[in-house]
């Protein structure tokens, strides 16, 4: 099963987290297959940047997100994105049935 995680980079006492999509049985600093983007929580107001292409591409495909990377995806846009695009599929999908 493929997970969107976060896996920690930068200093001790200075944390960063690259967003990634891995195997779930993958440690967490392991090797990931693809980077989907980052996540900086020292500054005031956290630094936040999606590829929303990639992340939607692997939400698509059945990737599950961790609680804390939907949080950072729900601040970032990107699963209201991916919940409509879900609804319009849905509903070309009923007319295409009718």
């Amino acid at each position: 099963m493929v997970k969107l995680r976060l896996t920690r980079m930068g200093a001790r006492n200075n944390p960063f987290y690259r967003i990634v999509a891995v195997d779930s049985r993958v440690k967490r600093d392991g090797k990931y297959i693809e980077s989907v983007g980052y996540y900086n929580p020292v500054p005031e107001v956290a630094d936040i940047k999606v590829d929303t292409e990639k992340a939607i591409k692997w939400l698509a495909v059945g990737a599950q997100p961790t609680d804390t990377v939907r949080s950072i995806l729900r601040k970032a846009g990107v699963l209201e994105i991916w919940h409509n695009a879900k609804k319009k599929q849905i509903a070309a999908d009923k007319q295409s049935q009718e």
